[in-house]
């Protein structure tokens, strides 16, 4: 079978087959999260295909399922069509009001933290690159940086609701990855432009560039939500309404990329303007609840496929040493640029905010690398830094799903636990 030869809507059948059919063995055999789940198994059925195609070569199944990973343009899927889907569907579920009391400090975290972030883990997997013997350049380096630096906090939400967990701080740590995502996304286009030499380096460029994409999708967000949540007020039929949602999603992202604007950033903000203004105002609680549960739907398939495939891209790394120690070696700098890009903005502010003891190392070790990232590696054209920089994106996300999304909830009970000691000894 020619696998580069599948039709697109063949390459999606057989993505939605393997997420499906994985996803029902995690939920049967193994009962680990979803994104836990298939990312282990997508690494075990890689693992798999590596051993029988060495055992039996006749069979040509490794080459084939790498000729069927080339033949996805993961740009287009990706870049243009999944992320508008993710984002919009994570920003209903982000609670403005609670929000709104620390704006400020998720302003400086989804800016000036995802700025220094993508700099220091740059510039520090650009020395470990040239130590491991790994080509990848500094443009690349800092490309990475902006792909691995947004956080995804929809696998760890749910255990921070269940842990002792203020809700003004669940909001915070929400609403930063919401729009730490969307400024991740514009850094990413920025500095993948300037690696690929599609433009020349200049900070005022640049600057400009982010202004226009980011402050241009903000407003157009802002736009098309409150078209999308006036529709809405006039009518009282979910399926409708539903499909409103949909269609701004869809013809939103394309507007938007017409006009030159972020469409994340626009995707975001409007998903943001419909969870809060639009369920409020504009919908019954019939509606609200059947939008909820398609948007939920949608993100859960598109995260089991993003997460199914970069198990798989273990096809690409596999017997390449250097590749996985290099990968190893950005997981703990990844967590020291996460430290500092939050640790500053909150010692800045800390005279306007409370959030209490448990907001640094929430922020910290529950600030997950997920789907966004992964969705930006793959979209990597092809060039020599690709591969390390997807066996790194794939290192750090394990890492972060399985041993922080595992643990995070167990270190603030124990955190909130120390801390009302001594008031239940006092008492």
């Amino acid at each position: 079978m020619d696998a580069s030869g599948l039709a697109p809507f063949d390459v999606a059948a057989i993505l939605i087959l393997l997420a499906a059919a994985l996803g029902y063995a995690n939920h049967r055999f193994l009962k680990l999260p979803s994104a836990v789940g298939l990312t282990l198994m997508g690494a075990i059925s890689s693992l798999a295909i590596i051993g029988i195609g060495a055992a039996f070569p006749a069979w040509g199944l490794r080459p084939m399922v790498e000729q069927f990973l080339a033949g996805i343009d993961f740009h287009a899927t990706l870049m243009e069509g999944m992320l508008s889907f993710l984002l919009f569907a994570g920003a209903l579920h982000v609670d403005w009001t609670q929000m709104q009391a620390n704006r400020l400090l998720v302003f400086s975290l989804a800016t000036f933290g995802v700025l220094l972030s993508t700099a220091l883990i740059g510039a520090g997997t650009w020395w470990l690159a040239g130590m491991a013997g790994v080509p990848v350049p500094l443009s690349w380096a800092l490309v990475f940086g902006a792909l691995i630096s947004p956080t995804d906090p929809v696998a760890v939400m749910a255990i921070l609701k269940r842990a002792a967990v203020p809700p003004s701080l669940q909001a915070t740590v929400a609403g930063e990855s919401l729009f730490n995502d969307g400024v991740g996304v514009v850094i990413f286009g920025i500095l993948i432009a300037i690696a690929t030499g599609a433009e020349q380096f200049s900070l005022v460029h640049a600057a400009s560039d982010f202004a226009r994409e980011a402050g241009g999708g903000v407003a157009f967000g802002l736009v098309t939500g409150w078209i999308a949540c006036r529709a809405m007020e006039t009518i009282d039929d979910y399926s409708v309404e539903v499909m409103i949602s949909l269609a701004l999603v869809m013809a939103g992202y394309s507007f938007a990329h017409a006009l030159h604007v972020s469409g994340p950033v626009a995707m975001a903000v409007a998903g943001l303007f419909i969870g809060n203004a639009g369920m409020a105002r504009a919908m019954s609680d019939t509606t609200a609840d059947y939008l909820v549960k398609f948007w939920e739907l949608i993100d859960e398939v598109l995260n089991a496929v993003l997460f199914l495939l970069i198990g798989l891209e273990v096809i690409l790394i596999s017997g390449q040493m250097r590749l996985m120690v290099f990968g190893l070696a950005v997981i703990p700098l990844g967590l020291l640029a996460r430290w500092l890009s939050v640790s500053i903005p909150l010692r800045l502010l800390r005279s306007g905010i409370d959030l209490g003891h448990l907001a640094t190392p929430t922020l910290v070790w529950g600030g997950l690398r997920g789907g966004i990232s992964i969705a930006l590696a793959l979209s990597l054209p092809a060039t020599a830094a690709r591969t390390p920089l997807i066996a790194a994106t794939f290192m750090v996300v394990l890492f972060s799903v399985i041993i922080q999304g595992g643990s995070i909830g167990g270190l603030i009970n124990r955190l909130g636990q120390k801390s009302a000691a001594p008031g239940e000894d006092a008492a």
